[in-house]
């Protein structure tokens, strides 16, 4: 008995001492949230285009064009590309390029496909006037996707839509360096965004006053078919970081043209990027390098001491096929990296060699993707 009574008299001096040394300091447990992001390129569409999608006199299904990368387009939280037509509603006439008016299916089919957010800001927003704009944004709106570049009044121009996901908070901003000649009319200019460098740091300003955690701008601007950006948008992307810009996409070229990784004491992330010009995603245009697209998908991280990051950045190349389905053309996107995707296999041997072309063409353009490494950490260390 006294032995136990011993041992336990032991044991609790021995707790005691320990009790009182310093303890170890542990690793803090951080949190990480993340909200993920794919981009794409133009959303044509021309006249045969819808035409091909025709399945009776005004009635139209354009969701087979996006069977083969469905999946792909609804990975991310936010799944956006720009839209670039007007789509006035049933009563009006369809028409292709150049004054573009496309069919309210087509939006079904996007919202279908995944994508939440359509960007309405470029060169054929006036196509069909202020009625126009307007009657797309309600559109847009009407099949569950969010807009933004245009606005129908002066109030919804001054709120910034705010992409959130997890407390994440990234805002969206868009502009267009013109409008095929045409004009605002002065007592609607809010209508249209329009590239002007008093605006974009207005806007950026007032996204970082509403707690964006990082902000995206869209561009649309560049040479039409030249796969190397100009000084303009080599320019105006510059100062764009200048101002606070985290990210910078675009498209305009309906090619592909290089992406740039870049670091700035003015963005919030360690590092950010400028893909110049994201090329055509959907459209009849048959040639090399405008017959081909991609999906730029990328993850911002943040931390419980609201830290952000670029995590995450890579592509997803793929390639528009004109096909014969049921005896009529159809216009499919197809993944384009064969190694993975197998719906390239019922293409015929050209079209497949275009395909692969397109692939290969694709990385070698945007290589500074496969060359990103995430700056920094979030986590204790």
């Amino acid at each position: 008995m006294k032995k136990l009574f011993l041992i336990l008299t032991v044991a609790a001096v021995s707790f005691y001492f320990f009790s009182q040394l310093p303890r170890t300091k542990q690793k803090e447990i951080v949190r990480i949230k993340t909200i993920s992001f794919s981009f794409v390129g133009d959303l044509m569409c021309h006249s045969p285009q819808f035409e091909s999608a025709r399945v009776s006199a005004d009635s139209f299904d354009f969701r087979p064009s996006f069977k083969e990368v469905k999946e792909l387009l609804s990975k991310s939280d936010f799944t956006i590309g720009n839209l670039e037509t007007v789509i006035l509603g049933k009563k009006s006439r369809n028409s292709g390029y150049p004054m573009f008016n496309s069919p309210e299916e087509y939006l079904a089919a996007l919202k279908d496909a995944g994508f939440d957010a359509l960007i309405t800001s470029n060169n054929h927003s006036m196509d069909r006037g202020i009625t126009g704009i307007n009657r797309t944004i309600e559109n847009v709106r009407k099949h569950g996707m969010m807009n933004y570049g245009t606005y129908n009044s002066a109030e919804s121009r001054e709120k910034i839509l705010v992409a959130e996901k997890n407390g994440i908070r990234v805002a969206l901003l868009a502009y267009t360096y013109g409008l095929n000649g045409n004009n605002l009319p002065k007592q609607k200019s809010y209508a249209v965004n329009l590239i002007d460098t008093i605006l974009i740091k207005k806007d950026i300003t007032n996204a970082r006053q509403q707690n964006a955690d990082a902000v995206i701008v869209y561009f649309h601007f560049g040479e039409e078919y030249e796969r190397e950006p100009n000084s303009f948008q080599k320019e105006f992307a510059g100062k764009t970081i200048t101002y606070g810009a985290d990210l910078i996409i675009a498209s305009h070229p309906h090619v592909i043209q290089p992406v740039e990784l870049f670091e700035s004491a003015k963005s919030k992330l360690a590092q950010g990027f400028i893909a110049y010009s994201l090329g055509n995603f959907f459209s009849n245009q048959r040639w090399r390098y405008s017959d081909c697209g991609v999906i730029l998908n990328f993850t911002i991280e943040k931390n419980d001491t609201d830290k952000v990051l670029l995590d995450t950045l890579f592509i997803e190349p793929v390639w528009v096929a004109k096909e014969k389905v049921s005896g009529r053309n159809a216009f499919v996107l197809h993944p384009s990296d064969t190694s993975v995707y197998k719906s390239f296999k019922r293409l015929n041997k050209s079209d497949q060699a275009k395909l692969v072309q397109s692939y290969y063409e694709t990385k070698q353009t945007m290589k500074a993707v496969a060359l990103f490494k995430r700056k920094n950490s979030l986590h204790a260390n």
